[in-house]
């Protein structure tokens, strides 16, 4: 089997679609694009699709993973054109790799997050979050299916910063522009239990009462594995596009004059 990782977005309106719908739509895109894929054994057997780390719903993104396993080789960048024609626009494949390595979940350490906060001044969101940086523990309450979990959303955080809204990722086309926005940037581990955009966003009105007046517009912008020195997040493709590299140079190297 050829064994084929993709990265895909959520975007605008599509932010709003679950999991669950992501997954019958490029289900059905797998089979308008016609892909050899491999399906699993027994009675109900199903495409072997891989998803990785996804993202809540009611947030954007730009850093979606899933690794698809086929019974026929197809070139990457073809078998992305044909299955991003497939799905509808928002839900974009917007790269493809041979997986020349394993573990490309355990690549998956660290996601970088925009929150756009409508309504709230760049100053007071500074505020806010020099105050949940100078704090040694932030506890913050999530309701579960077991009942309300209290837990620390300070300590998965590796970086937060507030900006005024000058060029960001998000899409503010459905968003009121007549009044102050702030952006946050959030870098944050993926540890257990996870620590979620929202889950910051209560830390900081914990610890500064800062509360957004309308819903803050989530995006994510990667992830990938968490680099301590340089504080970021790299590609989680990158290994395979390296490996494919050496490959072709040692084939290039051995072939005859």
């Amino acid at each position: 089997m050829q064994r084929i990782r993709l990265r895909y977005t959520k975007r605008g309106r599509l932010r709003f679609t679950s999991h669950r719908d992501f997954q019958r739509a490029f289900e059905r895109a797998l089979r308008r694009a016609e892909v050899p894929m491999a399906y699993s054994a027994g009675f109900t057997p199903h495409p072997k699709v891989s998803y990785a780390n996804a993202a809540p719903t009611g947030t954007g993104s730009e850093a979606e993973y899933l690794e698809i396993a086929l019974t026929e080789a197809r070139d990457p960048e073809k078998l992305r054109i044909l299955l991003d024609e497939s799905l509808p626009a928002g839900l974009d494949v917007v790269d493809a790799v041979e997986a020349r390595t394993s573990g490309l979940a355990d690549r998956l350490t660290a996601s970088v997050w925009e929150l756009r906060l409508d309504g709230v001044a760049p100053e007071d969101a500074e505020r806010a979050v020099a105050a949940f940086k100078a704090a040694g523990t932030v506890e913050v309450q999530r309701t579960t299916k077991n009942g309300v979990r209290t837990f620390d959303a300070r300590s998965a955080v590796a970086d937060l910063e507030a900006r005024a809204d000058l060029e960001t990722h998000s899409e503010p086309a459905d968003r009121p522009t007549d009044q102050a926005c702030a952006i946050l940037r959030l870098v944050v581990r993926h540890v257990t239990p996870a620590v979620r955009p929202d889950d910051v966003l209560s830390g900081l009105r914990a610890v500064a009462d800062l509360a957004p007046p309308v819903p803050a517009a989530v995006t994510r912008l990667a992830q990938g594995l968490f680099d301590e020195e340089t504080g970021t997040v790299t590609d989680p493709l990158a290994p395979d596009r390296e490996a494919a590299e050496a490959q072709t140079a040692a084939a290039a190297a051995t072939a005859p004059a």
